[in-house]
This record gives structure tokens, C-alpha cells and sequence, in this order.
């Protein structure tokens, strides 16, 4: 009998998984001293913490009554779905973590339909049953449901439920008899979820993710499947393309609380993370030297989206950034392949451009995002949809859309939704809100949620999902807006801003820095204008009748990342540096521009 519990977490952003795993670090008391400190252990880098979401799975372990249970926490944004299947082939079982009033999500569905289609066994979790007014019987209802539709099997449908606040750190078998620990449900895990099987042979383990050290290098990690591997022992790496390589286990380490310990020894079963491997791809099997057997690969999702990336060449180049070559691009691009499995990087043959294929806009202006915040500068294109052709057609990625809002504003929605062709697949009423589903091709994402929002006045929920590729839908209108471009470079005035109002709405400050072909605002009509910002107020001695009216401004309209990205039009770049985000023109200087437009 081994006793090792291996278990995911699956969730939807923001239903407390994260602060769940936390509080069980807590209850196998490994952080007396961090206790007190309230702040989240496992989300640990700035941009998880801002946002609320885990971008990257990590690896924890916690010791209960003898037991070692390994915690893998999973991403919920269907955009890390790279991350999520390689993740799920470490595990045995898997927590499903709902929300006691929102009930499952369109992405909790996402990662659970991996789960039971790799047949592991859930335990389910309703968490949040403080708030006022939850339904947590509905919600288990609601489980039950979407698991059928799923198709689990007999076995997978009869999981058990434990109820609980995380935040107030307590679970147990009954929502209505709150407890004082979270004791209930690590007894749950340890009773439902199976033990590994203790697989006896020549050693096997798929590698399934990477960390990266700057001393030793690539550390490969995975599960054992069969077999031990020990310290100094020689193995055989199966690569993609069928052939063998000898390779030496340097070191071997567990996983201890957060951090990992070093051993002799790991056997079948056990989550390891190996030193001294060179060259492995995630999905390569480490095995046998006298006698290879490889195990399947994982097959990754495909990328849906791709973006050009060119090292910034406009006039304010280099102010603010430490990387700003091409060189320094292609090194961090090539270094990000190492650990982020749903990315391809091609390169331009003649020019120093990058087409870079991801999950979506989400999963790539948080590589733009990390890239921006280590002091680089770049330039982006506009976000395009990948086209294959399938049997001779056309076709085009497909989402599902779920949209939840009050009931007054759902004819816009609707009407905005099928306008990008989207369809209405169903809907439903819940409490005065509305619940709506759609399918939509992906091109009709880009730039809809600002829209949404502000036609529900900010009260919307959207999520969506990738699922199918499905013959083109024929053209989709973008933005019929102009632009408004800078004439000249220099420094923008009240003054001058002042009296361009009527044109449209601003994008920059005054007192500003701009460049000649810099987007400084949008046009209220169609086409592009040029227009002087640089200009400032003529000083004379004379008098004159509206010498002295107040520059009155409106608020410039200031762009997140994956605003401005889903803003731009095919003709403009988004420059990205560590402190500022400019639109602009590709070309920059407006004869040329009008000549590439003939």
C-alpha cells in the first residue's frame, strides 16, 4: 500500500481555489511562522496577483496522518489549455471547486471535460456556502448535471460532496453544520481518491512539465509510472521523432510543501523532478537503457491565434527599455518555448519579424505583459485568427460564448453578438438576471468584451471557450472608425487638443511626448486625419475677443494591453515599453502612407 494521494484542482477564476490550497498548506502546518501574513502563497508572481488568475500549475505537497497528498493546481482560463492536459496526467483524482451562488462555469467545464475523459475520479467541493444567498443543493444538482452531459461514467457520477467556506477555513459532509478545520475534506481525499498503482518493471516516466534553474539548468518533471528511478542511474530519453538518447540522472528530488527535497531514490507514483537531462521536450519518456518503451505523447491542443512581433523601431526607441534588439526579442521568444507548451514562434526570412501562435488574446498579452515588466520593447500587431482548410474548405476557429447579465440590456447583447454572426444557442432566466449561450467564430471575440460592458453598464459576465473548427462565416464588421494621427513630433498642448475636440476623443495627455504617425485619438467619423497637437498658443500684446477661454478637456481614453491589441486596426502596431503603450501607424510618415494605400 502507497500512501500518496496525487490530486488537481479544478475551478473557475475566482472560486477560491488558490485560497482552498492555502489553507490546506496551512492544515498539514508547514507555515506556522507565514500564518499571519494573510497573503497568498501559491500565486506568487505580480501578474497572478493583480489579475486573481494562476497562469502557471504549480506543485505543492502537504502531510496528513502519514499520508503525502500532492496538490497540482491547474489554470481555469481555457487559454492555458497547454497547460492544463499535461497537468491532469500527473493526477489520480481531481477536487472540483465550485461556487455555492454561480454554480459551474464555462471554464470549469473546459478543464473538467479533460478530467473525466482521462477517467479520474472527483470529489466535489462547494465552496463559498457563507455568502447570503447561496444554493448549495441546487449547485450539487448543478455538478450532477453537467457531469452527465459529459458523459462520466457510473463510477465518476457517484462522487462525493463536501460543503465549506475556504476563506474562513472551515469544510464538512453537511452545508448547514458548519465545522471548525478543514480536517472533513482532506479525510475525503484520502478515502475517495484512489492510490497510485504500484507498477513493478523497468522504470517509466512521462515527462510533463519543466522548471528552470540557472545553476543546473532544465530540471525535468513528471510521474512515475512504473518502476524506480535512483540517483547516478543511467536511462534511455524517447524523443518525439522515435530515436533514443543516453542520458545520466544527476539528482533526484520530491516534492516537500513548497518547496522539493532531495532523494536516493523515487518510485512508481511519485511526482520527481529530475537533474541532469539534456534536451527533453515536455511529452518525452524517460525509460530503460537496455530496453526503451515509450509511453503515448500528450496531445496538445492547437494554437488558435497569431500575433507578429518586431523589435521597436519608432522615434522614441530605446528611452525606456534595457532589451530593445532584435536578438534580445529572439532570445526571450526562444527562451519562453522552453516552458510555455501552447506556443510557436516562426520567423520572417527577410526582416526581423516574429509570428507568434497562441491560445488566444489572453494567453498572449500575458507573455507581452511578463516580457514589457523585464524591460523590454517591442512592437505587436493586430490579433489574427488562425484559417486552415479542412477537406477543401475554408475554415475558421468557433467559441462558445456565455454571457450573464440583467434582463434589461440582453436585446443589445443579442444584437451585437449576432451582428459579429454570432448564434443564440439557448437561454435562461436566473433571479432577474439572464443567462445566455452562443457560438461565435473567435475573430468576433476580438474587441467585444469592451463593447458588452459598456452597453450593460459594466454589469455583464463573460466567458468564453475554443470549440471546433467550422467553415467561414463570411466578413465580420471591425471598427468603422478613423484614426486621429499626429502630425509632427513634439510636445502635445492643452491648447491645441482643446481645439480638436470636435474631431473625436483623445487618447493622450497634455504634456505629452509624440511622434509624427502616432494614433493620439479616434476619429467620431470614418478615415484617417492628421492632425496638429504640437500647435501652441500665438502670445501677442494685443487684445482680442476669446483671448482668454479656459482649455475645458475631456479624460483621455487610456487602454489596458488586451484592449489596445483588440483595438487596432491591420495597419497599426501597439509599442509596447516597460512604461508606456502607443498606438501607432506602420508607416509613419504620411506620404508614404498614402502612396502604399493607392
Amino acid at each position: 500500500m502507497q500512501k500518496i494521494r496525487n490530486i488537481a484542482i479544478i475551478a473557475h477564476v475566482d472560486h477560491g481555489k488558490t485560497t482552498l490550497v492555502d489553507k490546506m498548506l496551512l492544515a498539514g502546518q508547514l507555515f506556522r511562522e507565514n500564518q499571519n501574513s494573510g497573503e497568498l502563497i501559491l500565486d506568487n508572481n505580480d501578474l497572478e496577483r493583480e489579475r486573481g488568475i494562476t497562469i502557471l500549475s504549480k506543485n505543492v505537497s502537504i502531510r496528513y496522518k502519514d499520508y503525502k497528498i500532492n496538490i497540482i493546481d491547474t489554470p481555469g482560463h481555457a487559454d492555458f489549455g497547454g497547460e492544463v492536459e499535461r497537468v491532469l496526467n500527473m493526477a489520480d483524482g481531481c477536487l472540483l471547486l465550485v461556487d455555492a451562488f454561480e454554480g459551474p462555469m464555462p471554464q470549469t467545464r473546459f478543464v473538467l471535460q479533460k478530467a473525466i475523459q482521462m477517467g479520474l475520479k472527483p470529489v466535489v467541493v462547494i465552496n463559498k456556502v457563507d455568502k447570503p444567498n447561496c444554493r448549495p443543493d441546487e449547485v450539487n444538482e448543478m455538478v450532477f448535471d453537467l457531469m452527465f452531459s459529459l458523459d462520466a461514467t457510473e463510477e465518476q457520477l457517484d462522487f462525493p460532496t463536501i460543503y465549506g467556506s475556504a476563506k474562513q477555513n472551515w469544510m464538512s459532509t453537511d452545508w448547514r453544520k458548519p465545522t471548525n478545520n478543514i480536517t472533513p475534506l482532506l479525510d475525503a481525499i484520502i478515502e475517495y481518491i484512489p492510490e497510485p498503482k504500484y507498477l513493478e518493471g523497468a522504470p517509466q516516466m512521462l515527462i510533463t512539465s519543466l522548471d528552470f534553474s540557472s545553476y543546473v539548468g532544465r530540471i525535468a518533471i513528471g510521474r512515475i509510472h512504473r518502476g524506480e528511478l535512483r540517483e547516478g542511474m543511467d536511462v534511455a530519453l524517447c524523443k518525439k521523432d522515435g530515436s533514443f538518447t543516453k542520458s545520466r540522472i544527476k539528482e533526484l528530488h520530491l516534492f516537500e510543501g513548497l518547496g522539493r527535497t532531495k532523494v536516493e531514490k523515487a518510485s512508481s507514483g511519485d511526482i520527481c523532478a529530475l537533474v541532469g537531462i539534456e534536451g527533453f521536450e515536455i511529452g518525452d519518456t524517460i525509460t530503460d537503457l537496455q530496453n526503451p518503451e515509450p509511453l503515448p505523447r500528450i496531445a496538445i491542443d492547437e494554437p488558435t491565434m497569431s500575433m507578429t512581433f518586431t523589435n521597436n523601431d519608432s522615434p522614441f526607441f530605446g528611452k525606456d527599455g534595457k532589451f530593445v534588439t532584435s536578438r534580445h526579442i529572439a532570445e526571450r521568444l526562444t527562451k519562453e518555448l522552453d516552458r510555455n507548451l501552447a506556443l510557436r514562434v516562426e520567423k520572417a526570412e527577410n526582416a526581423d519579424v516574429w509570428t507568434v501562435y497562441g491560445r488566444g488574446v489572453l494567453h498572449l498579452s500575458v507573455l507581452i505583459e511578463t516580457m514589457r515588466r523585464e524591460g523590454y520593447e517591442l512592437q505587436v500587431g493586430q490579433p489574427q485568427v488562425i484559417i486552415r482548410e479542412i477537406d477543401g474548405i475554408k475554415c475558421e476557429p468557433v467559441e462558445q460564448l456565455t454571457v450573464n447579465l440583467p434582463e434589461e440590456y440582453a436585446s443589445k447583447i443579442i444584437d451585437m453578438v449576432t451582428r459579429r454572426k454570432g448564434e443564440l444557442q439557448s437561454m435562461e432566466t436566473q433571479n432577474d438576471r439572464i443567462h445566455m449561450e452562443f457560438t461565435i467564430p473567435s475573430r468576433g471575440i476580438i474587441g467585444l468584451r469592451n463593447n458588452v460592458l459598456t452597453a450593460s453598464a459594466g454589469e455583464a459576465i463573460m466567458a468564453h471557450r475554443f470549440l471546433e473548427y467550422q467553415p467561414w462565416k463570411g466578413d465580420i464588421e471591425r471598427r468603422t472608425n478613423g484614426s486621429l494621427i499626429a502630425m509632427e513630433a513634439g510636445t502635445a498642448y492643452a491648447y491645441a487638443i482643446d481645439k480638436l475636440q470636435d474631431r473625436g476623443k483623445f487618447f493622450i495627455f497634455p504634456q505629452e511626448e509624440v511622434y509624427a504617425g502616432q494614433v493620439v485619438g479616434e476619429n467620431a467619423k470614418e478615415g484617417d486625419i492628421v492632425v496638429n497637437v504640437t500647435k501652441s498658443k500665438k502670445l501677442t500684446n494685443m487684445r482680442a475677443s476669446g483671448a482668454d477661454d479656459k482649455a475645458k478637456i475631456i479624460p483621455p481614453i487610456v487602454f489596458s494591453l488586451e484592449e489596445a491589441l483588440e483595438y487596432i486596426k491591420e495597419d497599426e502596431y501597439v509599442e509596447v515599453t516597460p512604461h508606456h503603450l502607443r498606438i501607432r501607424k506602420i508607416i509613419l510618415d504620411e506620404t508614404e502612407r498614402k502612396r502604399s494605400n493607392k
